[in-house]
């Protein structure tokens, strides 16, 4: 099986394509990025199992590069996106021309390929906020220009349903180590502020609850997608649910010293807590957080004097 990783050299990509390798049912990964995040460790330290990997560099709005890395390929993952955490609103216009319209430049070179598979990584953004947890079923209803971008994304692709199998992968938060990092993600980032400067910056009242996915569970999850005989339709991706406090009580365990400083603190925040989707929380095994954490911080070069 040759597969085709769009955004393949981003965080959950470069976990991704690792777990694809170490699969013997793949023949091919051809991964298509435009390093726009300037992280090129896929390419470094780890060696992946030998097999053929081609790298080609070009973006999602470049139709005939996509359409070059479309040859011969039997399933698709669309990973690259725009990225910005969940319920940041800035930059419309770019957000919609990379994860709507590039998305779309998708799908028309898809509909004219008998491609067998396609897995979109969507996001839980696209349910907006609710008071209580909500999944697939449930209205969506973005509140952001992130999500409303990732829910045009996938009714582009919805188009396909009929002539390949589709899976759109509604993705909650993501964290944890990886070789080519994120610290702009709130528990990566809180991770970096308690080991560096032993103070995190909170805003709002801390109560606000969100979904979270180890990033190699969601790598995992998403290989077997295409490995493994899956419902095809929409699914929601997650491991746990934790508000902002609760994190900070496992990091302050890992960091006994650490300061929290709370801004505008009498703000409520909005809540979007997802239910645990059981086809594909099927697919890996829920890690235990606090040791998650303490493996994170292994990673870390050195400790400040």
């Amino acid at each position: 099986m040759k597969i085709l990783v769009t955004g393949g050299a981003g965080y959950i990509g470069t976990e991704l394509v690792g777990e694809l390798a170490r699969w013997p049912d793949v023949s091919e990964i051809v991964v298509y990025d435009n390093l726009s995040r300037r992280n090129h460790n896929l390419f470094l330290a780890e060696r992946l199992p030998a097999k053929p990997i081609r790298f080609i560099r070009g973006d999602v709005l470049d139709t005939r590069g996509l359409k070059k890395a479309l040859d011969g390929v039997d399933a698709v993952y669309h990973l690259a996106a725009r990225v910005t955490t969940p319920f940041a609103d800035a930059d419309f216009h770019g957000l919609d021309q990379v994860n709507h319209w590039g998305t779309a430049e998708l799908s028309y070179l898809l509909e004219e390929r008998s491609v067998e598979h396609i897995v979109y990584l969507s996001s839980a953004s696209v349910y907006g906020a609710s008071e209580a947890a909500v999944g697939v079923g449930d209205p969506t209803d973005p509140k952001t220009a992130y999500g409303i971008s990732k829910l045009r994304g996938e009714k582009m692709l919805e188009r396909l349903a009929d002539k390949s199998r589709l899976h759109i992968v509604r993705c909650a938060n993501v964290y944890g180590y990886s070789r080519s990092m994120r610290f702009d993600a709130v528990i990566n980032r809180f991770l970096f502020e308690a080991h560096y400067s032993g103070r995190i910056t909170i805003h709002g009242s801390g109560h606000q609850r969100r979904g979270f996915i180890h990033v190699r569970n969601a790598a995992r999850a998403m290989a077997k997608l295409v490995l493994q005989p899956v419902e095809a339709g929409a699914h929601d991706l997650v491991e746990r649910n934790l508000s902002v406090l609760e994190i900070t009580s496992h990091l302050q365990d890992l960091y006994p010293e650490l300061e929290m400083l709370f801004l505008q603190q009498d703000i409520k925040l909005r809540n979007l807590a997802i239910r645990s989707d059981d086809k594909l929380a099927a697919l890996f095994e829920v890690g235990d957080f606090a040791e998650q954490l303490r493996d994170f911080k292994t990673h870390f070069a050195f400790t400040p004097a």
